[in-house]
């Protein structure tokens, strides 16, 4: 029928455009680390580099956080929870475990988030998960594993790998609260403000945790060594801000929220294949053999789990119902259910 051909064309648009901002988010995050290794190498400690990625981020949200002040009011759980773990948390558990583990271990370990989303989804939702979103986390992990090449410096201290599972539980917390309330309507919580407010309580935690009072804040006045080319040390910084966490941050929400917290969680395993490759043109490391196959297997995949609509999307069957192709009516494609939308305000700058 017009109807349902509508519908179903308009569900798979909304998965497109969920699925290019996923890999939009990926790409982003994924340069973060090449811009912020010449600033680390220049004399500026990691932990600080972090405050500065989160804090700049607040401030050019500022104004949005603003225009939404009554979420304040309405979701204070949500906006603290976005904050202290999808923001704060991730990053730094993720540092805090780099300096006692390998950071090929660390991020391996980190990229088990996926793995626990569909965990918390089946077990503690009490929902349905697919089989090919399943069949895509054990790909993708396996994948990075040869993309961090966890068997070149596996070194064993529990300490670190517990700092490393911290962080991954963060993302997961990262990609569930980022679906929080997508479901509501006109009144789900506006996606630009929950990032606003998350960074801005991110950035209160962060100040706390690395004591930015200290820094050496000249090291920004100069240039920073980048594969034999010097390059501002305010440009890496504003790249830092404005791609690798403002827009991260608001096309991976949007993202999550178009797709699913399972789906959206396995694509963002593309972020270490990017980052792997940016390195390799930008810093001059090269990948190996093993990093490359891992690639293509992460590849692999996050399209085998983005290409499974959502469990929850399939409504149960009616006992007794005939069946639609044996009535002649037309089959109902696993994503012929309507897409989530955002509010109007919610996708507006």
């Amino acid at each position: 029928m017009p109807v349902h051909t509508s519908v179903s064309s308009e569900g798979k648009r909304g998965k497109g455009i969920g699925l290019g901002l996923a890999i939009g988010s990926a790409i982003a995050f994924g340069g973060s680390g090449v811009a912020a290794k010449p600033l680390i190498e220049a004399g500026l400690d990691p932990l600080h580099v972090v405050w500065l990625r989160v804090t700049g981020a607040a401030l050019v949200m500022l104004p949005l956080a603003v225009r939404h002040r009554a979420l304040l009011r309405t979701r204070p759980a949500l906006l603290a929870g976005f904050g202290l773990l999808g923001v704060a948390g991730v990053q730094a558990f993720y540092f805090a475990a780099i300096s006692r583990i390998p950071v090929g271990v660390a991020l391996l370990v980190e990229y088990l988030a996926p793995a626990l989303v569909l965990g918390w989804v089946r077990f503690v939702q009490r929902r349905p998960v697919t089989r090919a979103a399943a069949l895509g986390v054990v790909l993708a992990v396996g994948g990075l594993a040869c993309v961090v090449e966890v068997w070149a410096g596996l070194s064993f201290d529990v300490v670190g790998l517990l700092l490393a599972l911290a962080a991954a539980c963060c993302q997961v917390g990262y990609f569930v609260l980022s679906d929080q309330g997508s479901d509501s309507g006109e009144d789900a919580p506006d996606p630009l403000g929950v990032i606003a407010y998350g960074l801005l309580v991110g950035a209160v935690v962060l100040t706390a945790v690395s004591r930015p009072w200290g820094m050496d804040w000249s090291v920004l006045a100069h240039a920073a060594g980048m594969n034999g080319t010097e390059v501002p040390a305010w440009l890496l910084l504003a790249w830092i801000v404005l791609i690798a966490t403002v827009v991260a941050y608001v096309t991976g929400v949007v993202s999550v929220r178009r797709l699913s917290p399972q789906v959206a969680g396995v694509v963002a395993c593309l972020e270490a294949v990017i980052a792997t490759v940016l390195a390799w043109v930008l810093l001059g490391e090269h990948l190996s053999a093993p990093q490359i196959v891992g690639g293509a297997v992460v590849l692999l995949g996050a399209f085998i789990a983005q290409s499974s609509a959502p469990a929850g999307s399939v409504p149960e069957p009616v006992a007794g119902a005939s069946d639609p192709v044996a009535d002649g009516s037309p089959e109902r494609e696993p994503d012929g259910s309507p897409e989530r939308e955002l509010s109007a305000r919610g996708t507006a700058v």
